[in-house]
C-alpha cells in the first residue's frame, strides 16, 4: 500500500526558467562528450557541496573536467542559473497535485538535485513547503539521487518502508535508477512522450490514477 510519494523538483513539479540549463550549461562549459556522459559528474561537482559563491562552484565543474574556466565562461553561467531560477514557473497541475494528495492522507517528499541557490529560492517563492513532510536536497547532504542512500534518507524521514512510496521524476538517468536500488517503484513524468518507460503520464496529474 502506497503511503508516500516523493517528488523530483525540475521538470517535474517546476519548469525551468530557460531551457534545458544543465545543456546550455554543457556549452559553455565546452565539456565534448555526450550529455548522458556530462549530466551526472556536473551534478556531482555542482550539487553536492554548500557554495559560498555560484562561481566557486562553477569552478569546480570546470575541474571537475579538467578544463580551465575563462572568467566570461563563469560569468555566463552564473547569468544563466540566475535567469533560471527567477523565471522558473510551476506547472499547471503542480499545486493542485499536492494539495489533492496531501488530501488523501500521503505523506510528500521532495528530493532534489540541486545547487543551494535555486530550488530553495523557488520553493519559498511559491510557497511550496507546507506540502511536503520531508525536503532532502543533494547540496545538503552531499549526493545525488542516483545514489539510494538519499532516498533512505527520505523514507527514514517519513517513516516508511521502500514499498510503501513511490518516486515521481522527469530523468530516466537521474530520477529512476536511485528510486529503484532503493526498492522504490517510479513512474515518469514524460510531458512530450519521448520516453521508453513504464508506467508513465503525460502530465502531473495523471499520477492520482496511477495511485488510485
Amino acid at each position: 500500500m502506497v503511503k508516500a510519494v516523493l517528488f523530483d523538483f525540475w521538470g517535474t513539479l517546476a519548469e525551468n526558467g530557460t531551457r534545458s540549463p544543465t545543456r546550455e550549461a554543457q556549452k559553455i562549459v565546452r565539456a565534448r562528450m555526450h550529455y548522458r556522459e556530462f549530466i551526472v559528474p556536473f551534478e556531482e561537482a555542482f550539487f553536492t557541496t554548500k557554495w559560498a559563491t555560484q562561481e566557486e562552484g562553477f569552478r569546480a565543474v570546470f575541474e571537475r573536467f579538467n578544463l580551465v574556466p575563462h572568467p566570461i565562461a563563469l560569468e555566463k553561467l552564473v547569468g544563466l542559473w540566475n535567469k533560471n531560477k527567477l523565471l522558473a514557473t510551476l506547472y499547471p497541475d503542480t499545486e493542485e497535485v499536492l494539495k489533492t494528495l496531501k488530501e488523501k492522507g500521503f505523506k510528500l517528499g521532495l528530493l532534489s538535485n540541486t545547487d543551494n541557490f535555486s530550488v530553495d529560492f523557488v520553493l519559498d517563492k511559491f510557497k511550496l513547503r507546507d506540502y511536503f513532510d520531508v525536503v532532502v536536497l543533494s547540496y545538503d547532504v552531499g549526493m545525488l539521487k542516483t545514489n539510494p542512500e538519499m532516498f533512505k534518507i527520505a523514507l527514514e524521514k517519513l517513516d516508511i518502508k521502500p514499498e510503501e512510496a513511490i518516486m515521481v521524476g522527469d530523468s530516466l538517468e537521474t530520477d529512476i535508477p536511485g528510486a529503484k536500488a532503493a526498492g522504490v517503484e517510479a513512474i515518469l513524468v514524460d510531458r512530450r512522450g519521448m520516453r521508453e518507460y513504464t508506467p508513465k503520464v503525460s502530465e502531473l496529474k495523471g499520477i492520482l490514477e496511477i495511485i488510485k
